[in-house]
């Protein structure tokens, strides 16, 4: 009987644990344009998260990381970027302004979410799972500046964290790619 209760209450300890725990490709965001995204449509694909801000001193990797994506998007390498103002107001107004930016300046053609909160009360539920071990099974991390990178890899588990000061072409990011 003692046995039995300890298997039950094992199978519930690990069912609670698992069932914390939700995949990558159950979210779904919103273009800056307010259409449906769905990360389950990136099953197969290494996915880079970035949190952006157009008046940061860290801008200048929107350069960098549309070529990154132009040179790897078809070996399958998304690039998802996030405005935020969530780090010193640094992000415009309105998603239309975002756009207008990012496509004038940058000519970015990786895709562009809604202006998200990524670290209070109201996170949105993306950097939910990628800061909590709870959500994404691996690690709990916390989203230090504009510009923080990570890495989800082909199966939708995340696999690193970059700090904003790393180049999108670090050679610890192109291995990532590249391997």
């Amino acid at each position: 009987m003692k046995n039995k209760i300890l298997s039950t209450t094992f199978l519930i300890l690990v069912s609670i644990t698992l069932s914390a725990q939700s995949s990558f490709y159950d979210l779904s965001v919103k273009t800056l344009e307010g259409e449906n995204y769905e990360l389950k449509d990136l099953k197969g694909h290494k996915v880079m998260i970035i949190n952006t801000a157009s008046k940061c001193k860290y801008t200048g990797q929107y350069e960098m990381l549309e070529v990154l994506y132009k040179k790897y998007k078809e070996a399958g390498l998304i690039i998802l970027a996030f405005p935020s103002k969530s780090f010193g107001q640094q992000e415009f107004e309105q998603n239309k302004e975002i756009r207008t930016f990012c496509t004038s300046k940058y000519e970015i053609t990786f895709p562009i979410m809604e202006k998200v909160s990524i670290t209070n009360d109201n996170k949105h539920p993306v950097y939910e799972w990628l800061t909590s071990k709870d959500r994404n099974g691996v690690m709990d991390s916390r989203v230090e500046w504009n510009f923080q990178k990570y890495l989800i890899n082909e199966d939708g588990e995340l696999e690193k964290v970059i700090p904003s000061g790393t180049k999108p072409y670090d050679r610890e990011v192109i291995s990532w790619i590249e391997g």
